[in-house]
């Protein structure tokens, strides 16, 4: 069965087509039969291409069955050695996505499921590398963190913002990334300066300006940013991602505010970092897998306003998700600061 959303949001409700999710202002569909894809989907998406597409029907009649189109170039998976920089290394992971190209059939390819064990999430990973099919944010997050693994000293989180314009919202995640104290950010967008962040940041905040900056040149306000925690480098791990660990109201904190909690998370999550260390991959976990080229394509708010919840031994909130994200709600009205409190002992298992 298929799924149609908007965005790549957590958010759900019924349609005539099954289920659907919500999050940027076009609806699209997701493959959720796997590859090859079945005649069914693969008929469905030219159908929803010919209803976006500038040129409508006369590009599908153009592309669809023209056996002559030009050889599509299978971009190679990056070889991270020894002799590179971390740096380099994460350009690298970047440019890799970039060749796979940023979708924009109105079909998402990979189903991903948010609340999904980080070793089912690395199979996704595995197979966007084999069909080497375009990709959108989420899927990108993903790809990173399993191109990413095993690199010494290299810190991965979730950075997820969302947006308004035109009074639409709009919803985005990257992976935000630290090493040796600079901060940057990996990721796939339509917009060159909504992705890629050079490990050149002196701190976490300046990442989430940058971003906010980037955002308001189209014309875009932010309304809300949420960090996640570290995720681990084990590929075999059975742990969830926690993707909203920190959840800022950018509508109602000042710069000097933003700071404050931005650098406290960071500072929480730096002590985090150093209670784990990154597991190497056997040769058969290794990312350069052979592209598939022959596929057919609580608590109450404290008087400081800072709003603190006590997590529950429930899968829902541990993986920090909702049936209904919560985002849907009046930013005013939602506090300053939510921070999701861990037990005490909590660690990342790696």
């Amino acid at each position: 069965m298929s799924d149609i959303k908007k965005g790549d949001d957590t958010g759900r409700r019924k349609g005539d087509d099954g289920d659907f999710q919500e999050e940027n202002g076009v609806l699209f569909y997701v493959n959720k039969d796997g590859f090859p894809i079945n005649r069914k989907t693969w008929d469905r998406m030219w159908n929803h291409v010919a209803k976006i597409h500038p040129e409508g029907d006369k590009m599908v009649a153009r592309v669809k069955d023209n056996k002559d189109l030009p050889k599509v170039v299978i971009p190679s998976v990056p070889v991270l050695h020894g002799g590179m920089t971390v740096a380099d290394k994460l350009e690298a992971v970047q440019n890799f996505m970039c060749e796979l190209q940023y979708n924009h059939t109105g079909t998402q390819f990979f189903e991903i499921k948010k609340n999904r064990p980080l070793t089912g999430l690395v199979d996704s990973a595995k197979e966007m590398i084999r069909e080497s099919l375009p990709i959108k944010c989420l899927e990108a997050v993903i790809l990173a963190i399993h191109l990413t693994n095993g690199i010494s000293g290299l810190e991965r989180f979730p950075i997820s913002f969302k947006t308004q314009f035109l009074g639409n919202y709009h919803r985005h995640v990257v992976l935000g990334v630290y090493y040796a104290g600079k901060y940057g950010a990996l990721g796939m967008s339509r917009r060159d300066d909504l992705m890629y962040k050079s490990l050149s940041f002196k701190s976490l905040t300046d990442v989430v300006i940058d971003f906010e900056d980037s955002y308001q040149r189209y014309w875009h306000s932010v309304k809300k940013v949420k960090i996640g925690l570290p995720v681990s480098h084990d590929p075999h791990s059975y742990e969830t991602i926690n993707w909203k660990y920190l959840s800022l109201n950018m509508r109602r904190l000042s710069r000097d505010e933003l700071r404050k909690e931005v650098e406290r998370h960071a500072k929480d999550m730096r002590s985090r970092f150093k209670q784990s260390s990154p597991v190497k991959e056997s040769k058969s976990s290794m990312v350069g897998v052979s592209p598939r080229k022959d596929s057919m394509i609580g608590r109450t708010p404290r008087k400081d306003g800072i709003h603190t919840v006590r997590k529950e031994s429930t899968h829902k909130d541990i993986t920090g998700l909702s049936p209904l994200d919560s985002d849907n709600s009046d930013d005013d009205k939602s506090p300053n600061v939510t921070r999701k409190h861990l037990n005490p002992d909590y660690q990342i298992r790696v």
